[in-house]
């Protein structure tokens, strides 16, 4: 046992008072939750190599097949990576008007101007991070590094927008954004068909937020490490120095030719099967393919930004588009695509 000695050090020989007890076994959670302020649970996390190539996480890799009407181009947009630090915890799409509606905060590229009182006007006048112009919203949630302190915004908890960069979101989502060291936003053809213009405002999502507490339904949460090809998970992968981890984000490309959005925000635009075939009465659009990627940080120190009930689980990736894209814009993004080239937009 231990006591206090004259010169204020431990030693041995008799019992702590009970109220220096109290006080210690008080802050044991305390201390657990600024050393590990995020973590999500231990299972969340892989070791790459023990990720087996082929494994089919999340969304369904380009299937191999393909017919005689095949739209295999690809285009290729420079949006940025986010360097502007535009991120705020709103979803204009299933939250209109309601400002720090997604309990987390979300990352964007592309148009400048998106938050909960966005409009199809004010996105079609607003500035972009894409070189050729596109004004189309790219966006997802946040991942942090949750051994270091983000900074707590000033008013409403968020991000830019609406008060900081690294703000905390009042939602149990803690510690310092990483921007991420890449962005590809890329569109693809389809294997059987070519494909129709996406229609100006369409609205796209992928994943599901809430996938760690609904059974899963919708979830494509692909995860992986550079220089692992093939090797995707819906866990969180542990890469090695000199990788980054990725995020892969495949949005639907099947849309029912009439509206730009629907009640839940699926319906109107579905994912093909896996071996790419459109279901009856679709037509196949470009498909949108974002990949992210970041300069993990050591260990298990980072997690997703996330509703809290779902404890910051992998599983809940996902993301949103709203096509801005002009008609001459999409027609010839269409026309690469139709053509089968590989098209690169750099202004």
């Amino acid at each position: 046992m231990l006591h206090l000695v004259r010169d204020h050090r431990w030693s041995a020989g008799t019992v702590l008072p009970f109220g220096v007890l109290l006080c210690l076994v008080l802050a044991l959670p305390l201390l657990a939750v600024r050393l590990w302020p995020a973590d999500a649970e231990s299972g969340d996390y892989v070791e790459i190599g023990a990720v087996r190539t082929g494994g089919g996480a999340g969304g369904e890799p380009a299937p191999e097949e393909s017919g005689p009407d095949a739209s295999t181009g690809s285009y290729t947009e420079d949006c940025g990576h986010n360097l502007e630090g535009h991120r705020n915890s709103d979803n204009v799409v299933i939250s209109p008007g309601v400002v720090g509606g997604a309990h987390h905060v979300h990352d964007y590229v592309g148009n400048l101007s998106t938050d909960a009182l966005a409009t199809d006007a004010s996105l079609a006048a607003a500035g972009t991070t894409c070189t050729g112009g596109d004004r189309s919203s790219y966006y997802w949630p946040v991942l942090r590094r949750t051994d270091r302190d983000g900074d707590r915004a000033a008013g409403q908890d968020g991000a830019p927008g609406h008060g900081g960069q690294d703000g905390q979101d009042g939602h149990g989502n803690v510690g310092e954004i990483l921007t991420p060291d890449t962005v590809t936003v890329e569109f693809r053809g389809n294997p059987w068909s070519k494909v129709v213009p996406m229609p100006r405002f369409l609205r796209l999502l992928e994943g599901n937020p809430t996938a760690a507490t609904d059974g899963g339904a919708e979830a494509r949460a692909r995860w992986g490490c550079t220089g692992y090809p093939g090797r995707t998970t819906d866990r969180y992968p542990l890469c090695p120095a000199g990788s980054l981890l990725t995020r892969t984000l495949d949005f639907p490309s099947c849309w029912d030719g009439r509206g730009t959005d629907s009640p839940d925000h699926r319906t109107h635009a579905v994912f093909p099967s896996a071996t790419g075939v459109c279901p009856h009465r679709t037509f196949p659009i470009p498909h949108l393919r974002v990949t992210l990627g970041y300069r993990p940080p050591p260990g298990r120190a980072f997690a997703l930004d996330a509703f809290p009930e779902q404890h910051h689980s992998p599983r809940t990736d996902h993301g949103v588009f709203i096509g801005v894209m002009t008609d001459d814009r999409m027609a010839a993004l269409v026309a690469c695509l139709n053509q089968n080239h590989s098209c690169r937009e750099s202004g």
